[in-house]
C-alpha cells in the first residue's frame, strides 16, 4: 500500500533547555513490582515443577539436575538479548522492520521523544505492525512497535505522544516485568491446563476409579487450603488483580508522556479512539454480567478515565 507524503513536523513540541542523555533510563515503579509480586505464586509453582522435571531428567540422562534447572532459571535474561528480542518481535508479536519510507517518517519523531526523555534513541529497536488500528506496543527490553495505520494517519506530534507513552512502559519497567512474569509462570500455567484437560476425561473412567480420583484430589485441596490458610486459592483472583495493575501501568505511561509535554497530543489520539468506540458500540447494549467480568479483566483503562487523568495533569501545570 503506497504511503502518503510525509507530514511536516512543525507541530512537534520542542524540548526546553538542555537534557542529559543516557543510554537508558530504566527502572521499576510500583506497578512493575506489583506485577512481579502477583505472579509469585505461579512462579513458585513453576520453580517446583521445573525442579521435579529437571531432577527426573537428570536421573534418566546422567546430567546434573542443577544444570538443567539453572539453565531455565537463567533463561529470563534472554529477554534483554538483542537476537532473541528480534525473534520475539517477529514470531511472538508479528512485527517487521520499517521500510525506508516508514523509517524516514518514524525516526525523527522517535529521536525527539527520546531526546526529551534524556534517552539514547538507538537504545531501542523500532518495529512495525501491519494493522488497521491506531496502536503501539512496548515489549521485552528494547522493542517499540507501531502499527502501520498509526504511522499513516497520525500527525508527527500525535505519533510522538503515542511513542512517549510506550517509552514510559520501558523506562518504568512495565515491559520487561510483564514478559518475565509470563515466561517464569508458563510451566505452572501449562501444568494447570493439562490438569484441567485430565479432569475433563474423568467421565470416561469407571465410576469407582473416578470417585477415587475425585476423593484424593479433594483431600489434597483441603489439606493445601488448611496448610496455607486459604492462600492456595489466591491464583484464582490473580487474573483480576493483574488486569487492575495493568490498567494502572497504562495510566503511569500516560503520566510519562504528559511529563514530556505530550499530553494534548496523546489526548487527541484518545479522542479519536473514543469516537471509534462509540461508532462500533451497538446502541442500547445492556450492562450484562459478562461485560462486567470482561471489564474487570481488561488490561487497559477506559478512554474516559485516561482523558480525565491527562486533563488533570494539564490543569495542574497551569
Amino acid at each position: 500500500m503506497p504511503m502518503s507524503a510525509p507530514v511536516p513536523d512543525d507541530d512537534l513540541p520542542r524540548r526546553p533547555g538542555r537534557v542529559h542523555i543516557a543510554a537508558r533510563r530504566r527502572g521499576a515503579d510500583l506497578t512493575a513490582l506489583g506485577s512481579l509480586a502477583l505472579h509469585l505464586p505461579h512462579v513458585t509453582a513453576s520453580l517446583a515443577l521445573v525442579f521435579v522435571v529437571s531432577y527426573a531428567l537428570g536421573h534418566l540422562s546422567g546430567l546434573p539436575w542443577w544444570l538443567l534447572f539453572g539453565c531455565w532459571v537463567l533463561s529470563g535474561a534472554l529477554v534483554f538479548h538483542r537476537p532473541c528480542e528480534r525473534l520475539l518481535a517477529r514470531w511472538l508479536f508479528g512485527l517487521r522492520y520499517p521500510t525506508p519510507e516508514e523509517d524516514r517518517r518514524l525516526r525523527p519523531v522517535w529521536r525527539e521523544v527520546t531526546a526529551r526523555a534524556g534517552v539514547e534513541a538507538s537504545a531501542y529497536q523500532l518495529w512495525m505492525e501491519e494493522s488497521d488500528e491506531i496502536n503501539a506496543l512496548a515489549a521485552a527490553g528494547h522493542i517499540v512497535g507501531v502499527t502501520s495505520h498509526s504511522l499513516r494517519t497520525l500527525t508527527p506530534a500525535q505519533l510522538a505522544g503515542v511513542l512517549a507513552h510506550e517509552l514510559g512502559h520501558h523506562t518504568r519497567g512495565h515491559a520487561w516485568s510483564s514478559l518475565l512474569s509470563l515466561w517464569y509462570a508458563l510451566p505452572a500455567r501449562l501444568a494447570w491446563r493439562l490438569l484441567l484437560l485430565l479432569c475433563t476425561r474423568l467421565g470416561r473412567l469407571p465410576t469407582g476409579a473416578a470417585a477415587v480420583v475425585i476423593g484424593v484430589a479433594g483431600a489434597l485441596l483441603i489439606a493445601l487450603a488448611t496448610a496455607t490458610y486459604g492462600l492456595v486459592f489466591l491464583p484464582l483472583a490473580t487474573p483480576y488483580l493483574v488486569a487492575a495493575v495493568s490498567r494502572r501501568s497504562e495510566l503511569r505511561a500516560d503520566e510519562h508522556a504528559a511529563g514530556l509535554g505530550f499530553a494534548p497530543q496523546l489526548m487527541a489520539v484518545l479522542h479519536q479512539e473514543r469516537e471509534r468506540e462509540v461508532t462500533a458500540t451497538a446502541p442500547g447494549l445492556a450492562f450484562t454480567k459478562g461485560r462486567m467480568i470482561a471489564r474487570l479483566l481488561d488490561s487497559h483503562p477506559d478512554v474516559h478515565t485516561r482523558l480525565h487523568r491527562l486533563q488533570a495533569h494539564l490543569d495542574s501545570r497551569r
